[in-house]
């Protein structure tokens, strides 16, 4: 994963660098969400890493796949210039590293927060004000049930993990009988 994102790092920083000069950050978040997702479709990914695949057909498909959506202009030429390098399975490492590069530059940290229960407003604006507290930008939260968690939250907020679910507990408590 690190030679990955290693790989990924300066097509992250060139496309952030002209979303920047371009005022287009928003339309390029939207544009590398768009590639990472059409990429997770099986039999793309299985095109697109084929090495033995028409590099000139596979690109004219796969705009006249993207046409119509948020893929245009210099869009189209970032993914002729990821297929043409053989990189077109970097894009959803390519679409993190943006993001990050964006959140950065905007003053706010995404955190993916997992609930047991579905958060009411007033858990969410106190979980907004402790991570706010904690990590001196202001969060963004994905919020998503997950029903293992049994109970409290798990958040993730760039390299920080904040375990306070009842699942957690139960693991450090076996951990800690264990040894």
């Amino acid at each position: 994963m690190t030679e990955l994102a290693t790989l990924a790092r300066p097509y992250a920083t060139a496309v952030f660098k002209r979303a920047k000069e371009t005022g287009t950050t928003t339309q390029w978040s939207d544009t590398l969400a768009f590639l990472a997702a059409v990429i997770e479709d099986r039999q793309i990914a299985r095109a697109a890493a084929n090495p033995d695949a028409n590099k000139e057909n596979f690109t004219s498909a796969l705009l006249d796949l993207c046409r119509g959506n948020v893929v245009e202009g210099e869009g189209e030429n970032f993914v002729r210039l990821l297929v043409a390098n053989r990189r077109l399975e970097l894009i959803n490492i390519i679409s993190e590293q943006f993001k990050q590069f964006r959140a950065d530059d905007e003053g706010y940290i995404v955190a993916d927060v997992s609930t047991a229960y579905p958060l009411d407003d007033a858990e969410r604006d106190q979980i907004t004000l402790v991570l706010q507290q904690a990590l001196g930008k202001q969060p963004r939260l994905n919020v998503r049930v997950d029903d293992t968690l049994i109970g409290g939250v798990l958040i993730k907020a760039g390299d920080r993990v904040i375990d306070a679910s009842i699942h957690g507990q139960i693991q450090r408590l076996a951990k800690r009988l264990y040894n």
